[in-house]
C-alpha cells in the first residue's frame, strides 16, 4: 500500500506543471474557465494513470487452484494449488504446471521463501 501511495503522490506532483501550463494557455477564458478546462484535460490524462496505479497487481502473488488433481509430491487426489507468479518468481509460461495438495503446497512455500522468493 505504501508503494501505491508514493506512486500516487509522485503522479500528483507531476500533474501540477501540466495543469499550470493549461491554466496559462487558456487564460483568455478567465480564471474559472481556464481552471475548468485544465481540470478536464487533467482528468482525461490522469484517469488512466490513476487506474494503473490502483489496479496493478504489484507484488501480489498469483495462484492457480484446481479441484481433484493429483499432488505431484504425495500423490493424493485433492484440491491443487500452484504458485504462478510472485515478485521475483514467474511460471506463467510453464508447459507442465505442478499442482500440490494444501499440505505439500505449504511445504513448498517454506522452501521458496528459503530460496529468497518474495511472496508478500
Amino acid at each position: 500500500m505504501l508503494y501505491r501511495y508514493l506512486m500516487y503522490l509522485t503522479r500528483w506532483q507531476l500533474s501540477t506543471p501540466i495543469l499550470a501550463v493549461c491554466v496559462v494557455y487558456f487564460a483568455r477564458f478567465g480564471s474559472v474557465g481556464s481552471t475548468v478546462i485544465a481540470n478536464l484535460i487533467g482528468g482525461l490524462i490522469f484517469f488512466w494513470v490513476d487506474r494503473i496505479i490502483f489496479t496493478a497487481k504489484v507484488g501480489e502473488p498469483l495462484w492457480a487452484i484446481r479441484e481433484e488433481v493429483r499432488c505431484v509430491d504425495c500423490g493424493q487426489i485433492a484440491r491443487g494449488f500452484r504458485l504462478v507468479a510472485a515478485r521475483n518468481y514467474d511460471r506463467t509460461r510453464d508447459t507442465r504446471p505442478e499442482f500440490r495438495c494444501e499440505g505439500c503446497s505449504k511445504s513448498k512455500l517454506i522452501d521458496l521463501r528459503g530460496r529468497g522468493i518474495v511472496l508478500e
